[in-house]
């Protein structure tokens, strides 16, 4: 009897951020983002001098929970998010835990692009979404397997999401989605007029 199976899966954790307390106004929460891009002068450097289109505060803010008690909020609501996906995944952590590890900002104007990347040394990394205009970009998933299949033809047009090279997951304002770190991800170009903005994070195992 022929038997197909699925192995080595990748997963995709998404759910609304207000699946788990504390509940984060999304208001408040994305004008404290735009309050900080405003205010960051060492970001808006970072950014200028290395081409960054829009803004992130990846290389000049590391304490947002501590200077916003939303971001405060949210890491308490991420903290039991990665815990669920921890548990989907099966990890065993022993006398250790999954720690919040960095966490920053990221506004992408239009034409704003973020390339192809991984997050190394994290274990779970993820975005949560605080402004997502009509026809700004999607997020972009690559297969790991990608780079071992140069002699493969390509997949039809209709081919099963799990079979796919590429598969583009477009979440809704308030939504969260947590990937392993490993997994190679970008966001295309924003289309949209008016800024992408969204808060993502990196968790180690600690």
């Amino acid at each position: 009897m022929t038997r197909i199976l699925s192995l080595f899966a990748t997963r995709l954790y998404q759910a609304p951020l207000a699946d788990h307390a504390p509940a984060i106004d999304a208001a408040e929460l994305e004008a404290s983002c735009l309050s900080i891009a405003d205010d960051d002068e060492a970001g808006q450097e970072w950014c200028e001098a290395n081409d960054y289109p829009g803004y992130t505060s990846y290389a000049s803010l590391t304490d947002l929970p501590w200077r916003f008690p939303i971001f405060g909020d949210l890491v308490r609501a991420l903290d039991a998010h990665v815990m669920a996906f921890a548990g989907d995944l099966a990890f065993d952590l022993g006398d250790k835990s999954l720690k919040l590890e960095d966490i920053w900002i990221n506004i992408l104007p239009q034409g704003g692009t973020h390339g192809s990347h991984i997050h190394p040394h994290s274990v779970i990394s993820g975005t949560t979404y605080v402004a997502m205009p009509e026809g700004t970009s999607a997020l972009k998933l690559e297969d790991p397997r990608l780079p071992m299949m140069m002699a493969a033809p390509p997949r039809h047009r209709d081919a099963p999401e799990d079979l796919r090279s590429f598969v583009y997951v477009r979440p809704a304002v308030g939504d969260v989605l947590l990937w392993e770190s490993w997994l190679r991800h970008e966001v295309p170009m924003n289309m949209a007029e008016d800024e992408r903005i969204s808060v993502s994070f990196n968790y180690a195992w600690a």
